[in-house]
């Protein structure tokens, strides 16, 4: 079974996509874990629809405000799969995600998790095959990846961002590697975690802007945790 993650702030508006697109999933042995943590908006009513959708394989708890990390953590706890993944409410997966994924995982028992390519709004991040070295210079899985259970060390709840890297990172450093399924499985709504994606080349050009200092910051708390160049 996979066990469906999905941590939410505020994010009411967001989760309908979602759990749609988990409904037309053509691998159905999963379960969903909805974490609220903290939410102040109409999240409650949003999910009433959904609760007699999914039935039993739904279940809702609710935290005081933690950050993503806390909610994904909790989450993960409570999960009963032999897989977990881990979706924000921005993100639109493929009908064969899931499927694919635990098919891909199931085939190659040394890797630790499946990532793929994925789209943020229109932009294309078409990925490469894992890379340890490569995973030690930037972030380039997403945290939407399917990994196993048994292998899950949780997210550090003391960082803010760049959690997908140090996590991966954190999986490297205690021997567990991933597998790369080249396939665009999931879509980033722009606005969410996502939204201050800026190309490549402005942190370079532009280092002035607010976004690529607090970028800058956040690499470097990475770098010094797990001792990186």
């Amino acid at each position: 079974m996979i066990s469906i993650i999905i941590p939410i702030y505020n994010q009411a508006s967001h989760l309908p996509s979602l759990l749609e697109s988990i409904s037309r999933q053509t691998y159905d042995n999963y379960e969903i874990i909805i974490v609220n943590d903290g939410s102040t908006d109409n999240v409650i009513k949003v999910l009433e629809k959904y609760k007699k959708i999914f039935g039993h394989k739904f279940s809702y708890l609710e935290q005081e405000n933690r950050g993503a990390n806390a909610a994904r953590n909790r989450g993960a706890r409570l999960a009963k799969g032999e897989y977990i993944i881990f979706c924000d409410a921005d993100i639109i997966i493929q009908p064969d995600m899931l499927e694919l994924m635990r098919r891909t995982l199931k085939h190659n028992p040394p890797a630790s998790f499946c990532y793929s390519s994925f789209k943020w709004g229109v932009k294309t991040f078409r990925l490469w095959p894992y890379s340890a070295e490569k995973l030690r210079q930037m972030p380039y899985i997403h945290t939407t990846s399917l990994i196993r259970r048994k292998d899950f060390p949780e997210f550090d709840e003391a960082i803010k961002r760049l959690q997908d890297w140090d996590l991966w990172l954190t999986m490297l450093e205690q021997g567990k590697t991933g597998i790369w399924l080249d396939k665009i499985l999931f879509t980033v709504k722009p606005g969410g975690t996502m939204s201050n994606w800026l190309p490549s080349l402005a942190y370079k050009l532009l280092p002035f802007l607010p976004n690529v200092k607090k970028y800058k910051q956040a690499t470097q708390v990475i770098k010094t945790k797990h001792h990186l160049p």
